[in-house]
């Protein structure tokens, strides 16, 4: 992972002054949650035990909560019924950071998905539905003023629920046009002539198969297709998201695959799309090239797949995850997420259960900062892994090493600072960690021996007094005088 994108995602796309319109269908995602323990009598269904109920912004309203949630200033534009449902949207908005005064309010039904689920499964999916006649003559004048005002890029999120009428959607893109603003489509349906200029469209691969009039899932077919498209109908490239294999990134003259990141841990896939179109906006708007925009969109729908219902990415999300990877591109099997951590210590101590030849694992633990490593450092953990099978090593992230040091330190970014630790021998696995103490991962993983310097008290080390409760011991190592981090700054400066 170049560090660039790193730089791109933690700048906030570089979207000072800059912002995103989002246009297209909005919908009110409801979710009635409960466990499914036995079948009713009265028909061969299951009956689910209700024990939680929530709602979630849907359809284009999700988009808009994706480009925001990045970091972008976002406008949403669509529709809203004169219901319960239209009013819980527009206090979700509220509450989100959305404004409602673009919304246009018709008279009827919002469109409303409730989806029942009993655990993580979907049991049923109940929908309600009305369609639109989309904006009058008045709404699109305001639309089109607004769109003159210059947004950085416009994502058009269609439903077929009626509101982005072909008339509409031309006089939208022609204006983007005029001003050389990208515009991104989510499309539905098989009339591609209502998107005709756009920068791009990103169906699934399903959605691509109906456009290309294709029955028959052949790649060479599909990709010959959707060049074809792009041709007749002036865009610049198709984006097709294909699950978990990535994204394709197709144009006139070339196909290109951009494999997924995405988890085996998949809960919901709801909303993936989503998450993709507004990953692709805000990439456009920080004018990074496209084969950085299709990796970041690839991390960002990898992250919201695990989590349940329809959830936006948030930047601070995509931001550790790219760092992660960052860190595993050059050590593979040696840096591991704070999240997995507790479940490889368990597998760790299984396999050496198993193992009739090998002793009970000895498991130990150290933290700091470990800023500019130096021979005091690599001396230390020398020492420690000589009286353990195996080192965790808890390394304060840039945020928590400010809190401890103060605002000039780290000297060394934590990615760095992680590959440094990750090449030495005596450490197994690096564990960045944002709190103020470890004091939670000792408790998680339940060490052996936690080893500090002796330069510390035992009463002092954090953790000394839990270690006690599952028979561990804390261990301190002197220190190698002369050798610190302070010191070496002190001379440099």
């Amino acid at each position: 992972m170049k560090n660039n994108i790193i730089d791109i995602v933690s700048n906030g796309f570089n979207a000072k002054n800059k912002w995103g319109l989002v246009i297209g269908d909005i919908m009110l995602d409801k979710y009635i949650s409960g466990v499914a323990k036995r079948i009713s009598p009265e028909a061969p269904v299951p009956i689910i035990n209700v024990n939680e109920n929530f709602n979630k912004i849907g359809g284009a309203g999700n988009v808009a909560l994706n480009l925001l949630s990045l970091g972008i200033k976002t406008v949403l534009i669509g529709e809203i019924g004169s219901d319960n449902s239209g009013e819980i949207l527009k206090d979700l908005f509220r509450d989100n950071g959305i404004a409602t005064k673009n919304l246009i309010k018709k008279r009827g039904l919002t469109t409303t998905k409730t989806r029942i689920m009993s655990g993580q499964q979907q049991m049923v999916r109940l929908d309600y539905d009305e369609l639109s006649t989309g904006p009058n003559q008045t709404e699109l004048k305001k639309i089109l003023k607004l769109i003159s005002t210059g947004p950085n890029a416009i994502i058009i999120s269609d439903y077929e629920k009626g509101f982005l009428t072909p008339t509409f959607l031309k006089q939208v893109i022609q204006s983007a046009n005029k001003k050389n603003i990208p515009v991104l489509i989510d499309p539905k349906g098989t009339v591609l002539e209502k998107y005709r200029g756009a920068t791009a469209i990103t169906p699934n691969k399903k959605e691509a198969l109906i456009l290309a009039n294709l029955t028959n899932n052949d790649d060479q077919l599909l990709n010959a297709a959707l060049k074809k498209i792009i041709k007749e109908y002036s865009f610049n490239f198709i984006a097709m998201t294909q699950g978990d294999l990535g994204i394709k990134h197709i144009t006139k003259n070339k196909v290109e695959d951009y494999p997924s990141t995405t988890s085996k841990e998949v809960f919901d896939v709801s909303g993936a799309g989503d998450t993709v179109i507004a990953t692709l906006a805000a990439s456009l708007i920080a004018n990074t090239s496209l084969e950085d925009a299709f990796r970041l969109a690839n991390f960002s729908a990898g992250i919201v797949i695990r989590k349940i219902g329809t959830m936006p990415i948030l930047r601070h999300e995509l931001l550790k995850e790219l760092q992660y990877n960052s860190i595993t591109e050059h050590n593979i099997g040696k840096a591991i997420h704070k999240k997995d951590l507790l479940e490889f210590v368990e597998i760790l101590r299984e396999s050496y259960l198993e193992d009739p030849e090998l002793k009970d694992i000895r498991i130990g633990f150290t933290n700091g900062c470990f800023d500019i490593l130096h021979a005091g450092h690599v001396t230390y953990l020398e020492k420690a892994k000589k009286q353990v099978d195996f080192l965790i090593l808890a390394l304060n992230s840039d945020t928590s090493v400010r809190k401890i040091k103060g605002p000039k330190r780290p000297v060394v970014g934590e990615i760095d600072r992680a590959r440094v630790l990750c090449a030495l021998e005596s450490v197994d696995v690096v564990v960045l960690f944002d709190e103020p103490s470890p004091l939670n991962l000792i408790k998680s993983i339940k060490p052996n021996i936690l080893f500090k310097g002796n330069d510390y008290a035992i009463k002092n080390v954090v953790g000394a007094k839990e270690m006690k409760q599952w028979g561990g011991k804390v261990t301190l190592i002197p220190v190698v005088q002369g050798k610190s981090t302070t010191k070496i700054i002190n001379k440099l400066n």
